[in-house]
């Protein structure tokens, strides 16, 4: 159990909590377990001494190396405030005797609503439309509606998912709900599926999908999955969906099929480098929205975050660790 009278010893540091609570939350389920310090940024150079006597500390982005853990011999637990670990070298906590673990599947939610917010957005054409009311010109037409540009009913397309983890599977659910069929290149056996997933060939998914949503994991053996070839199966009427990770696609073959409208149009709210550089060639494509990797971060899903991220510590206290990844 937790001893509440190691307290006053343990020190608890926070390397980048401003994007996960930039203010509008509490961290005071985090407070209970020892003295707790807040950063809202840490630079690579600030990091050994702000982590220095801490007994936890938690990173979202912050890059734990081998070289910085080995100078912590205090150190005994790493919380991640995300789902994604890459930025801690786990072989290296392993060695040092350090915990890590991390936050899985507490965005599910919020990162499906946005990719059909990015879909719709391009379907509904809702800012044209509204944007055109504010000018003025509902008001001033001769008809009681007009049209500016087409607008796309989702049932009956085809959706294809890419990534049949917590989020990719409620993506299809969500597909299948506004009556879309729903088309899969994944390792899952067709048994394993729910019976409205249709498992299908790489080339097969690109080929039938008016919508491909990207949901999968970055691995070595998926970078750049969306890229020249695979673009140039799509039907020109495709969108692309990606709230996953912006290394699946290759930006400037995609930026070239959107000019060129090999394919319709794509909704990213990830890229390959974020920040990215401003000669991004996705970014000012008018067809193509880009929104600031903000698919994880509704108030629920960092609530939540927040909460499974003091669980962790107080499971690791009692000697019960929950969530590990090392």
């Amino acid at each position: 159990m937790i001893n509440l009278a190691d307290k006053t010893r343990r020190r608890i540091v926070v390397l980048d909590g401003y994007v996960a609570n930039s203010g509008d939350l509490s961290w005071h389920e985090l407070e209970k377990f020892g003295e707790l310090i807040i950063y809202e940024r840490t630079s690579p150079a600030q990091v050994i001494d702000r982590c220095r006597g801490a007994f936890a500390v938690y990173v979202n982005k912050v890059i734990l190396d081998a070289g910085i853990l080995s100078l912590l011999p205090d150190l005994k637990f790493i919380g991640i405030l995300a789902t994604g670990y890459n930025n801690v070298d786990l072989e290296a906590a392993r060695k040092y005797g350090k915990t890590v673990c991390n936050v899985p599947a507490y965005s599910t939610a919020s990162v499906v609503q946005m990719a059909f917010a990015l879909l719709l957005a391009l379907t509904n054409r809702v800012e044209t439309y509204s944007s055109s009311v504010a000018r003025g010109e509902w008001t001033t037409c001769k008809d009681f509606s007009y049209r500016l540009t087409s607008i796309e009913e989702l049932d009956g397309l085809t959706m294809g998912v890419y990534g049949l983890g917590n989020i990719g599977l409620r993506v299809a659910s969500t597909a299948h709900a506004f009556g879309m069929r729903v088309v899969s290149f994944t390792s899952k056996r067709q048994e394993q599926l729910p019976d409205y997933i249709e498992k299908v060939s790489r080339d097969e998914m690109f080929g039938r999908s008016d919508v491909l949503s990207l949901n999968a994991p970055l691995a070595d053996d998926n970078i750049h999955f969306v890229n020249a070839e695979t673009l140039a199966l799509m039907k020109p009427t495709a969108i692309l969906i990606n709230t996953a990770r912006g290394g699946l696609v290759d930006e400037h073959a995609l930026a070239e099929a959107l000019r060129s409208k090999r394919i319709a149009a794509a909704g990213l709210d990830v890229l390959e480098k974020e920040p990215p550089a401003h000669d991004c060639p996705l970014i000012g494509l008018d067809n193509c929205i880009v929104t600031p990797h903000v698919a994880w971060q509704s108030t629920g899903a960092r609530r939540r975050l927040l909460a499974i991220s003091a669980e962790n510590l107080a499971a690791f206290l009692s000697r019960e660790p929950q969530n590990v990844v090392s």
